[in-house]
């Protein structure tokens, strides 16, 4: 008779092998400590240091940095925060309202939908914008090359591969975006126009040429050339269009529950579209 092989698991073996790689007993964060009597919070105290002493914003800035933010980077993330959170009914403020429609009794399941679309078109393309201005600014380096020649073979390269390109082009704003413009303008008030608005006016002089037609800078531009220059973090820029929509949704929301129009968006989104598979 053939042998069978055994399919018996040797756990021993396996959690033998596993006690070799496994981490720490205790892992470590610099974020809060939760005590009995107090609450600290990246090495202050809650309530006596920072209750009624920081701005919100400010108060995010310290919780991704656990430093005391400068003046100028508390106004350059506030304007960010209030230029992406309202504008209309755009995708993620439909989707909340309708869920919260069909769901009245779960708001946070509202603002989580809306949240949920973040991706590279909507919302997301900050982050996806900063990425490409902090890359021309590496190659740029790098290469020796100008930044105007390093967006033009960029912008190259993305139109061949038939990708998106992050922060230009709206279907609104389609002789240049307001926010985009404030912002940059804030940004040379503030004294803290630096290196990637630098790139950002690279590509903006090179789209055209590459794409041979207009293709003006949004807002999604904007903010992460702002943000960078001011010294935010690169890696919490998707955080920015995030906490400002959230405040947009909550809104959009308490609306919602006055004025509901969740199941008007749905008929419309029905009446729209025509059915033509088989009959």
């Amino acid at each position: 008779m053939p042998k069978i092989k055994s399919h018996i698991v040797d756990w021993t073996a396996l959690n033998s092998d596993h006690n070799l790689h496994k981490s720490p007993a205790k892992g470590h964060t610099h974020m809060a400590k939760v005590e009995l009597d107090r609450i600290t919070v990246r090495g202050l105290d809650l309530c006596k240091q920072v209750i009624g002493q920081q701005s919100f914003t400010s108060y995010f800035l310290f919780l991704l940095t656990g430093k005391q933010p400068s003046e100028k980077l508390i106004l350059a993330t506030d304007a960010t925060l209030i230029a992406i959170a309202e504008h209309g009914l755009v995708p993620s403020v439909q989707a909340a309202r309708m869920t919260l429609a069909a769901a009245p009794d779960a708001l946070q399941g509202a603002v989580a939908a809306g949240l949920l679309g973040c991706g590279s078109v909507i919302l997301g393309a900050s982050e996806t914008a900063g990425l490409l201005l902090v890359e021309l600014l590496r190659v740029s380096e790098s290469s020796g090359e100008s930044l105007d020649q390093c967006a033009e073979r960029k912008l190259q390269e993305i139109r061949k591969s038939r990708s998106a390109l992050p922060g230009f082009g709206h279907p609104t704003h389609k002789l240049g975006d307001p926010r985009a413009e404030k912002l940059l303008s804030l940004a040379h008030e503030l004294d803290i126009a630096g290196p990637h608005i630098q790139a950002l006016e690279a590509l903006d002089r090179q789209v055209e040429g590459v794409y041979q037609r207009k293709l003006p800078m949004n807002v999604s531009a904007a903010i992460p050339a702002v943000l960078l220059d001011a010294g935010f973090p690169v890696g919490a820029l998707k955080g920015v269009p995030l906490l400002a929509r959230t405040a947009s949704l909550v809104a959009h929301l308490l609306e919602e529950q006055i004025r509901p129009i969740g199941f008007k968006l749905s008929d419309a989104g029905d009446e729209a579209i025509e059915y033509d598979g088989p009959t």
